[in-house]
């Protein structure tokens, strides 16, 4: 089940304009130039913002979310034609170049049977000599620390929707588990919306096992080369 964050259908609206800034997906574009992919799943594609960047190099792209206001979202972008969007948890077999999870996308499958079936499918979906590449956080620098009303606190005027303050709070911390609450206040008539997300902080050893037991070779584990030391990035190989 997808958070209500991307389930509901305001919340999604507000997803891209309260995120306007996204340099975190270009590092996926450089990869996917990197890798010479022409094909890739987006697993998780949320709003569509990485899946049309890749279709604008001409890329074929087909993006995966649970959230259906996500993807509605995602098909009223220009250029939203281009890439096939698919509604569901189950990843299509298209014999891609690469899959990614980008974001919260991998720590947010919180499931270890849903996590199993995720890494299958991504294996399934990949040609031989494909890549399933992702992020997670590093759990000894403790991210959600930060995820405090004082620190993530913000008042931004949208067009069309008027002044929206919002903030993180965490509400328990249970590792590997850590549950946070997105709070978003319209100013116009002071509705307020929660949504509440767990995500999965899992240890890179356990990372790297789950892949080679679902057939994939770890060629490459780097950092985020725009939150250096905090994340991993996941390299792996489908012979």
């Amino acid at each position: 089940m997808a958070d209500e964050a991307y389930h509901h259908p305001m919340l999604a609206a507000l997803y891209d304009p309260l995120n306007p800034v996204r340099d975190d997906l270009d590092v996926y574009v450089a990869i996917a130039d990197e890798l010479s992919a022409r094909s890739v799943l987006d697993i998780g594609c949320g709003t569509g913002t990485l899946a049309l960047m890749l279709a604008d190099r001409g890329i074929a792209v087909t993006g995966l979310d649970p959230a259906a206001a996500s993807l509605d979202v995602a098909r009223a972008k220009p250029g939203a034609e281009r890439v096939r969007w698919i509604h569901g948890i189950t990843v299509p077999v298209i014999r891609a170049d690469l899959a990614v999870m980008t974001g919260n996308v991998a720590q947010a499958i919180v499931d270890e049977r849903q996590w199993s079936q995720t890494l299958r499918g991504a294996h399934t979906s990949l040609r031989p000599g494909g890549h399933l590449v992702f992020e997670t956080r590093v759990p000894a620098r403790q991210a959600w620390r930060e995820w405090t009303r004082e620190a993530t606190r913000t008042v931004q005027h949208i067009d069309g929707v008027g002044t929206i303050e919002d903030w993180l709070e965490v509400v328990d911390v249970s590792p590997p588990l850590v549950t946070f609450r997105w709070t978003c206040v319209f100013a116009s008539d002071g509705q307020k919306l929660i949504s509440d997300s767990t995500l999965r902080f899992r240890e890179r050893d356990e990372v790297e096992a789950d892949l080679t037991a679902h057939g994939y070779r770890v060629t490459e584990v780097r950092e985020a080369p725009d939150r250096p030391g905090l994340e991993y990035v996941f390299f792996a190989w489908k012979e």
